[in-house]
C-alpha cells in the first residue's frame, strides 16, 4: 500500500484545528531534512541538515518569495525518534491559515500528506513499539479519566506486551520439549507427560489470571452507562448535578421540570461513566412527556447500571413500584434521597429488593461519596487487583487471549486422552499465533488499515 512505502517523506498537522498559541506541522522520512532546508532558515541563515539531533532553533518558513511565519523548529535524527526516521517538528503560530501554508510548502517540496495514524505506523513498521502499545497511544489521546491514562501508559510503556511476551516464551518452551520428542523419538529424549502438563497449567493459569480483569480493563478504557431514574421531582437532577459538582440540571419544586434525557460524561472513582438524567416515569399529559417517558425507558434498557432514586419522606408509591418491577432484571443501585427531612419511606422493603441501598442529601452533597464508592465495587466487585501495565482493555487482545487460552485447554485434554503429542502441538502453534497478533509480530494488511484508520492524522 502507498501509506507503507517508507521511502516517501510524510507531512501533517499534528495539532487539533481552530485557534490557539502553537500549532505543529510535522515531517518524517528520508527527506525530511532536506525539505526543511528548502522551507526554513535560522536566524544565522543556517540549515536543519547542519543542526545536530534533539535541539530547537529559531527562524523563518519562507516560500513563494515571501515570509509565512516565525518558528521553532525541532530536529530528531534518526533512529531516535518517535519513527526511527529523521523527524522535523516546525512550531508555528496556532493559526489553522498559518498551518496549512506551511503544510502546502511541505507538500510542494516534495513529502506526502501523512494518512491517520501512520506516524505511530511508521514507529510499529520500523520496530521501535510493537503493535499493541501502538494501539496504547490512541488510548492514551483518548484517556477520560486518570485511571484510564495510567493503564494506558501502562501498555504503551510495554507493561503488557512483556507479559504476553513472557506467556508467549513459556508457551515455545513447551513446545520445543515436545517436538524434541516428535522429531527424535529414537533418541529416547521424553520430557514426560506430567512435566508437559505442569507447563500447560502454568501457560493456562497466566491466560486466566489476565483475562480475570479483562471485563475492568474495557469499563476503565470505554466506561459504562448509567441512568438516574425515578418518579417526578425525586431529585434526580439533584443527584446529577451533585455528581457532576456543578449545577447542570435545572432543579425546582415543580414534578416533571426534565422532560428530555440530559447526557454528561463524569469521573467516578477513575471509571469513565455516561451518566443520563432521565424524564420521571409518569402518566404523560402531552406527546412531549410521552416521547420523554419513551426515552427514559429506553435509556433504562440499555444502560450498564441504573441508579433508581426513591424520596425518603414519603411512603412508596404505586409509581415507585412500578418503576421497582421495570429494572428489576438491571443492575441497580437503590438510592434513598432527601434524607434531610422525615422519614418515612419503607426502607426495609427497598432492602428486600436490592442488594445495594445506599442514603443521601442530593442537594447537599451529603453521602455522594458513598454512592460513588459503591458504584465503583458494584462494577469492580472487589477484583481488580493487577497493576495498570497488566490490565487488558482492547477488545482485540481480550479475543486474541481468549481464543489462545482455548487452545491451550485443548491441548490440556489432548494430553489428557493420551493424544499422540503432534495434536498438542498442534494447538500450542495455534496459541502462539494469537499471541503474536497482539504484538503484531504476523499481521494482514487489512489488521493495519483497521487499527490506524482511528487514529487522527498527525499521529
Amino acid at each position: 500500500m502507498l501509506e507503507d512505502n517508507l521511502n516517501d517523506t510524510i507531512a501533517a498537522i499534528s495539532t487539533a484545528q481552530g485557534q490557539s498559541g502553537i500549532g505543529i506541522v510535522r515531517l518524517s522520512g528520508p527527506r525530511a531534512l532536506a525539505i526543511a532546508d528548502q522551507i526554513f532558515t535560522g536566524s544565522k541563515k543556517e540549515k536543519p541538515s547542519e543542526f545536530k539531533s534533539y535541539t530547537m532553533h529559531y527562524g523563518r518558513i519562507s516560500g513563494h518569495g515571501r515570509i509565512i511565519d516565525e518558528v521553532i523548529l525541532s530536529l530528531m535524527r534518526k533512529p531516535k525518534s518517535y519513527t526511527r526516521e529523521d523527524v522535523v517538528e516546525i512550531n508555528c503560530h496556532g493559526g489553522i491559515v498559518v498551518l496549512r501554508n506551511v503544510l502546502d510548502l511541505t507538500l510542494e517540496n516534495g513529502a506526502r500528506l501523512a494518512s491517520p495514524g501512520e506516524f505511530t505506523r511508521r514507529a510499529f513498521l520500523n520496530g521501535r513499539i510493537d503493535l499493541a502499545q501502538a494501539e496504547a497511544v490512541i488510548d492514551v489521546i483518548r484517556a477520560k479519566t486518570d485511571s484510564a491514562l495510567k493503564l494506558s501508559l501502562g501498555q504503551l510503556n510495554g507493561g503488557l506486551s512483556k507479559e504476553i511476551g513472557l506467556i508467549r516464551k513459556k508457551l515455545l518452551d513447551v513446545l520445543v520439549n515436545l517436538e524434541v520428542e516428535i522429531d527424535f523419538p529414537e533418541e529416547g529424549i521424553r520430557q514426560g507427560a506430567s512435566a508437559i502438563s505442569q507447563g500447560i497449567d502454568a501457560l493456562s493459569g497466566k491466560l486466566n489470571k489476565l483475562l480475570d480483569n479483562a471485563s475492568a480493563g474495557r469499563i476503565l478504557r470505554e466506561g459504562i452507562s448509567v441512568v438516574i431514574c425515578g418518579k417526578p421531582n425525586v431529585g434526580k437532577s439533584s443527584l446529577l448535578n451533585a455528581l457532576l459538582k456543578k449545577e447542570r440540571s435545572i432543579v425546582t419544586p415543580v414534578a416533571g421540570t426534565t422532560r428530555d434525557t440530559i447526557e454528561e460524561i463524569i469521573d467516578i472513582k477513575g471509571i469513565p461513566a455516561r451518566i443520563f438524567d432521565t424524564a420521571g416515569i409518569l402518566t404523560p399529559r402531552n406527546m412531549i412527556e410521552k416521547e420523554a417517558i419513551r426515552r427514559s425507558r429506553e435509556h433504562i434498557k440499555l444502560a450498564d447500571m441504573v441508579i433508581i432514586l426513591f424520596d425518603a419522606s414519603g411512603k412508596l408509591s404505586h409509581l415507585d413500584r412500578k418503576l421497582i418491577r421495570e429494572v428489576r432484571h438491571k443492575n441497580v443501585i437503590a438510592v434513598i434521597n432527601k434524607i434531610d427531612l422525615k422519614n418515612r419511606i419503607e426502607e426495609d422493603q427497598l432492602l428486600r429488593a436490592f442488594r445495594k441501598v445506599v442514603r443521601i442529601c442530593a442537594k447537599s452533597g451529603k453521602h455522594i461519596d458513598t454512592l460513588e464508592g459503591a458504584l465503583y465495587e458494584f462494577v469492580f466487585k472487589g477484583k481488580l487487583n493487577a497493576p495498570e501495565s497488566l490490565i487488558v482493555s482492547n477488545l482485540r487482545h481480550i479475543q486474541a487471549l481468549r481464543n489462545a487460552k482455548k487452545l491451550v485447554g485443548q491441548a490440556k485434554e489432548a494430553l489428557r486422552n493420551n493424544l499422540t503429542q503432534e495434536f498438542i502441538a498442534q494447538d500450542l502453534k495455534d496459541a502462539c499465533v494469537y499471541l503474536d497478533k497482539i504484538l503484531g509480530k504476523n499481521f494482514p494488511e487489512d489488521l493495519l488499515d483497521r487499527i490506524f484508520a482511528d487514529f487522527c492524522i498527525g499521529k
